[in-house]
């Protein structure tokens, strides 16, 4: 087992920060704690509160991504993002946003899309799938407004060609109100179907 180290220094903080990233690009892990904490492990590292934030840690990844992923990294963010459109253009009605790391571009092979539509009736998005005839799951996605603001928003999970795909259903009212990213830890960054094509274009 390795010695136990502090993380207090950069160069350590950055070690963890590129293990944890490399953990989620080869292994598939989506959540950015349980990276942080293998790569701890890993490393040896013991002070928990010198960990990478996971804004450092999704640098560490989209640098990885430049630098080993090549063409298979650029095909297949592309791929998520055409598919994110197609199904933004399902649900243009509801005032569809892109989220997540398909927006961002911290992606790997296990990446899904995550998106975020407006209704008040949340029954209207199934009712879309089944006009659609799309199989889906019902579920639910926990978000945070602030330290101490919390909700629990309806989703839906379905499959588009191969890419797994979740939508979750926000009021209308929470349009113009974005949840808290829990990677950059300040208001969600979300994409409409316009600025998508933007960036599907570039």
């Amino acid at each position: 087992m390795p010695r136990r180290r502090s993380p207090r220094n950069g160069q350590l903080r950055l070690e963890v920060a590129n293990e944890a990233a490399r953990i989620m690009r080869e292994q598939g892990v989506k959540d950015y704690l349980i990276a942080k904490r293998k790569a701890a492990e890993r490393l040896g590292v013991s002070d928990r509160a010198g960990l990478p934030a996971n804004d450092e840690i999704e640098a560490a990844l989209k640098e990885q991504q430049r630098l080993f992923g090549g063409l298979q990294y650029e095909n297949r963010l592309t791929l998520l993002r055409r598919t994110a459109g197609r199904v933004m253009r399902i649900f243009e009605d509801f005032e569809p946003r892109l989220v997540g790391s398909v927006l961002t571009g911290a992606v790997t092979d296990h990446s899904d899309v995550n998106l975020h539509v407006f209704s008040d009736a949340p029954e209207a998005i199934a009712l879309r799938l089944m006009e659609r005839s799309i199989p889906y799951q019902v579920a639910e996605r926990r978000v945070r407004y602030s330290a101490d603001a919390t909700d629990s928003m309806p989703a839906y999970r379905f499959v588009a060609g191969d890419i797994a795909v979740e939508v979750a259903v926000f009021p209308c009212a929470r349009i113009r109100q974005a949840p808290t990213c829990p990677v950059e830890r300040r208001p969600m960054r979300r994409a409409s179907l316009t600025e998508l094509a933007r960036l599907v274009g570039d």
